[in-house]
């Protein structure tokens, strides 16, 4: 169904394009359960390493982050995600992001005890937004990024793409 507003817009206004950026596969600890607080079901995915490849920049994550998750009253889970990456060549960069992960119940509760489902099954998006020193990666500061998800047993797995 198209209205006439949308019709009138311009072409680069109608549709989104992106690239790929890179695959990034973490190793995460068992996930720590706060539980109920005063807000919302809290739990916490420690992020001990993990390892990211594109054709622009590749490398590894460094031991340090975490998953900050909320587990809201519609069964979906909201992700909290702060990382470094460290590229191949020596240098530090931040990502940081927001995502949603929701799906039908018995597809949440096989992937949430580590039990492959085909990723088709459920939603699993991010945002990332990057902090980048200057030179070789500071493009890196001036871009949008969204990616997706899915959850092996060891890890999420995401590709990430700049939207252009």
């Amino acid at each position: 169904m198209s209205t006439p507003l949308f019709d009138d817009l311009p072409a680069p206004l109608k549709s989104v394009q992106t690239q790929p950026l890179f695959v990034m596969r973490l190793d995460v600890k068992p996930i720590v359960i706060v539980g109920e607080t005063p807000g919302p079901f809290r739990r916490i995915g420690i992020v001990p390493s993990g390892t990211f490849a594109g054709e622009r920049l590749s490398g590894k994550v460094l031991d340090g982050g975490s998953d900050w998750q909320t587990v809201r009253s519609d069964a979906s889970t909201t992700l909290d995600v702060r990382l470094i990456l460290q590229t191949g060549d020596g240098v530090n960069i931040t990502m940081a992001y927001r995502g949603v992960r929701h799906g039908p119940a018995d597809v949440i509760q096989r992937l949430e005890k580590g039990e492959e489902v085909d990723p088709a099954s459920y939603y699993f998006r991010i945002t990332p937004i990057f902090e980048a020193p200057a030179g070789k990666y500071e493009w890196l500061n001036r871009i949008i990024a969204v990616g997706t998800g899915h959850r092996f047993s060891y890890g999420p797995v995401y590709s990430v793409f700049e939207v252009l």
